[in-house]
Order: C-alpha cells, then sequence, then structure tokens
C-alpha cells in the first residue's frame, strides 16, 4: 500500500488524483491511500441532500464555502481543515459482501485510531460511520469503478466542527457532530501524528482483512 499525503487540497483536485489514480490501479499499479485536508467545503452524495442543507448557495460564496456534488454514496457532509480525510484507492473483493466488508474495514481504522488515544467508539446499525453514542466522529461515503474503491472516510480530529451547524449531519437529525479532540478534552492534538496513527491502523486492518480472504478460499 503507498501512502500519499496531499496536504491541504481542494476536492476538485483530490477527486481529479483520486480517479486518476483508480485508472492505474484497476490496470494493476499499486493500491494507494492518499490522505489530506480540504478547505471548507459540502458535499452532496450520489443519494442527495440539498434538503439538509440549511443556508443558501449565496451565504455559502460569502463565506468563502464551496458547495460540490460527488460521486460518493450517501447523503451530505462536510470537510474542513482540522478534519482528516482518508481516500483508499482499494481493489475490492468480487463476492457478495465486497463493499459491507469495506465499510466495516474502514470503520475498524478508525475505531483503532481512536482506541489508540484512549477513546471507546462504535459501529451502529444501518448508520454508517463511527460514533460515540448520537455523536459522529467519522463518517464514510465510497464510490466503486471496476471493484476498485475511491472517495473514503472524513475523521473529526481538531475541535472546530462549526461547519456542520450548516447541515443536518448525513440526513440524520438526531445525529450531532463530534470530534477527537472535544471526546478526550484535548486542544493539543498533533494532525501528522493521527496520520501515522491512522495509516497503521490501515496497514493492520486491512492486512488482517487480507489473510482472512486468503484462508476463505482456501
Amino acid at each position: 500500500m503507498r501512502v500519499v499525503d496531499l496536504g491541504l487540497i481542494s476536492y476538485a483536485e483530490a477527486e481529479a488524483i483520486q480517479k486518476e489514480t483508480l485508472t492505474k490501479v484497476v490496470d494493476g499499479a499499486e493500491e494507494t491511500l492518499f490522505l489530506l485536508e480540504h478547505p471548507p467545503v459540502i458535499t452532496l452524495g450520489r443519494n442527495g441532500g440539498r434538503e439538509n442543507l440549511h443556508v443558501s448557495d449565496e451565504f455559502l460564496q460569502q463565506q468563502n464555502i464551496e458547495l460540490a456534488h460527488s460521486s460518493r454514496g450517501g447523503n451530505i457532509t462536510c470537510h474542513f481543515p482540522g478534519q482528516l480525510v482518508a481516500y483508499p484507492i482499494f481493489r475490492v473483493a468480487k463476492k457478495p459482501g465486497g463493499m459491507r466488508g469495506l465499510f466495516h474495514d474502514l470503520e475498524e481504522v478508525v475505531i483503532r485510531a481512536c482506541a489508540h488515544y484512549g477513546l471507546h467508539t462504535t459501529r451502529q446499525e444501518g448508520r454508517p460511520g463511527v460514533w460515540i453514542e448520537n455523536r459522529k466522529i467519522c463518517s464514510i461515503g465510497i464510490a466503486m469503478r471496476k471493484w476498485t474503491s475511491y472517495h473514503g472516510l472524513a475523521f473529526n480530529v481538531l475541535n472546530d466542527v462549526n461547519l456542520f451547524s450548516l447541515i443536518t449531519l448525513c440526513g440524520l437529525a438526531d445525529a450531532e457532530p463530534t470530534s477527537l479532540e472535544k471526546e478526550l478534552g484535548r486542544t493539543d492534538i498533533d494532525i501528522q501524528e493521527v496520520k501515522h496513527v491512522l495509516t497503521e491502523a490501515f496497514r493492520a486492518v486491512f492486512a488482517d482483512s487480507a489473510m482472512a480472504q486468503s484462508q476463505n478460499s482456501l
């Protein structure tokens, strides 16, 4: 797995890089994990979400907040500096449950990363992402092309999650945004360190997943 840190990058530019890399991975190139942050942007998934946007396009323009339509699944969410985004360009098992297994593994990556900091997080049936009761610390939205994934997860790390006040998070009226810093009561978490922790969690989880697939095929 090749790991590439794109730093702070626009949503459109990151999507173009993903699609270019996806074509190469489909053709046999090394799987790639992109780590990055986005400037403030609200994104609408393939399932829509415009009805869950609480402000006008004019307001967004005045605040320099981008509004983007995305090829990922899911509803509405947002990205901003201080949120760690991970885009895995990975080949997915061509079998029933392949996509569901990918979601499970992405959730597991964040659950393990949070555990590294002493924070207990969980899954919720029918509500993709990572949670602490009704507080969502990570959203997940995936797109697939030729059994290869792109887009991925958005892990709220730093305290400021105010951009979520402009939307109904993922279209879930009872969901509240939270972050690693907010839950731990800290203001000193280094996002570069979290990138390392998340990368190691990716390596561990997907190594376990690959081993399980290999054993099941015997």
